[in-house]
């Protein structure tokens, strides 16, 4: 079970990422992309280019999880932009 905490923030590639990545080149786009450090908690998400899978990246104090998802149409968040996005949840 993930349990997220109420300052967990959540940076979305806004770039298409390879999806064959798996952990560790992952890791790599979130430090050299993004530039942060995945290993402080924070999700990141990846989508590829079609815009109907994502990859979530999410390292919590036991390793590393590498999450999946097909979607069922284009997600209207994404712009083909090399920026990230800051999400926090809201309570």
């Amino acid at each position: 079970m993930l349990n997220f905490h109420a300052g967990l923030k959540i940076f979305v590639a806004l770039e298409a990422v390879d999806l064959r990545k798996s952990f560790t080149g992952l890791w790599a786009v979130a430090e050299e992309k993004l530039k942060e450090d995945p290993n402080t908690g924070t999700i990141f998400v990846f989508g590829n280019r079609r815009r109907n899978r994502i990859k979530i990246l999410y390292a919590d104090r036991s390793g590393l999880w590498v999450m999946i998802k097909r979607l069922d149409s284009q997600c209207p968040l994404w712009a083909d932009r090399e920026i990230a996005l800051s999400l926090s949840p809201a309570l």
